[in-house]
């Protein structure tokens, strides 16, 4: 789960990470307001969308501003602000369509000395999470990583006693930081390390971290995203959830219990298991089609989720083939076979289906489909059920 830059930061103050002072604004007159508040000569605007590079980026109506702005007036606050809000914000990660900007952060200018970037991923290699430090702030990390390596820094920490005060220090002086850095970087460091633990992040970015003139350490920027898997422990987190930065087909899979990513393809994808599912748009790849999908149904559905999978996959206007894959163990061939039919019934197929079942209930599952009527393609093995849908789409 992503959420915005805005947030973050709010999460990161509560947890004693200082973060530059900053007031979230939904209208143009709310941005105004907000650069009066803050009381300083300059602020930042920030188009809040889950996205990176938005200094970059650029809107589609107009081209020449970027998402991320300075304003020295509460006027200039309120024009930047009429421009963002509503428009279309198209960065490196966003891809042409872009995203809507609906919400703005307006930040309290900061005395800017150095730039440095901070990351925390969990490394399998490592065995749990490691942080990340670059002198190369405010460039994309996997920039520096192809053209200079040697500037990045990894630490791996231990997640019940966090990252240690020999760590930071460490980290701090290969930084190149002196004085008061030094002890602004401890205190620093460790409390978006224990941040990132508590509140079981997958991941945590600080592009830039910044060191003001005075030797301390804000993090100008914040992006975070939560494991999905340990959001019971988070009750406070669904309230952080924005659906409309989310895939509404995405949504409605989540909603119903189902593991669904939308892709770029035109061949929907219906499979039981994670492992079977990337098998399956591996060998869709392989033999030249595209899968529209990863849709795992799981282990465990029953009928009605099965054929809110259909409904999701049919109402996808991109996809012109389905394919379902099923290997029947604790799923049933026979209850996916029913939920296809039943989806037949109340969806209606438009596109050519092709069905390969094997495992448990498999004989009664393909006279079900044998009796049924409907022009379904059946397929003896994986191999031979993406050749066949590729096909569908030849003829």
């Amino acid at each position: 789960m992503k959420i915005h830059e805005y947030q973050a930061k709010q999460l990161l103050a509560k947890a004693g990470v200082a973060v530059p002072t900053g007031i979230v604004a939904k209208t143009p007159q709310e941005a105004a307001a907000a650069f009066t508040q803050l009381g300083g000569p300059l602020a930042v605007v920030k188009s809040q969308i889950h996205a990176g590079g938005r200094g970059k980026g650029r809107f589609k109506e107009f081209p020449q501003q970027a998402g991320v702005l300075l304003v020295r007036s509460a006027a200039e606050a309120q024009d930047q602000a009429t421009r963002m809000l509503g428009q279309t914000l198209v960065t490196i990660q966003t891809g042409g369509e872009g995203k809507q900007v609906s919400t703005l952060y307006v930040e309290a200018g900061l005395d800017i000395a150095r730039e440095l970037y901070l990351g925390i991923v969990v490394d399998r290699e490592a065995g749990g999470p490691v942080l990340i430090m670059s002198s190369e702030g405010g460039m994309e990390i996997e920039e520096v990583a192809k053209h200079s390596p040697e500037k990045i820094l990894r630490e791996p920490f231990c997640p019940d006693a966090g990252l240690m005060p020999y760590q930071a220090r460490k980290l701090a002086f290969k930084l190149g930081l002196e004085g008061p850095a030094i002890r602004s970087a401890e205190t620093f460091l460790r409390k978006v390390c224990r941040f990132f633990v508590d509140r079981d992040c997958s991941m945590a970015e600080i592009n830039p971290l910044v060191v003001t003139k005075q030797g301390e350490l804000f993090a100008l920027d914040a992006k975070v995203t939560f494991d999905d898997n340990a959001a019971f422990r988070h009750e406070d987190h669904k309230a952080l959830r924005d659906l409309s930065e989310e895939d509404p087909f995405e949504v409605r899979a989540g909603n119903t219990g189902l593991s669904f990513v939308k892709l770029e393809g035109n061949i929907g994808c219906l499979v039981n298991g994670a492992g079977l599912a990337m098998s399956t748009m591996d060998l869709i790849k392989l033999h030249g089609g595209k899968p529209a999908n990863f849709l795992d149904v799981g282990g465990g559905a029953n009928v009605d989720q099965v054929t809110e999978a259909f409904r999701i996959l049919l109402s996808d206007k991109e996809v012109k083939a389905v394919l379902v894959n099923i290997f029947g163990g604790i799923m049933k061939c026979d209850t996916i076979v029913e939920a296809l039919l039943s989806a037949y019934e109340k969806v209606g197929f438009n596109v050519p289906l092709v069905v390969r079942l094997e495992g448990t209930n498999v004989d009664v599952a393909r006279k079900m489909l044998t009796e049924s009527g409907r022009p379904i393609i059946s397929a003896t093995d994986l191999t031979d059920a993406a050749k066949k849908v590729v096909a569908t789409l030849k003829a």
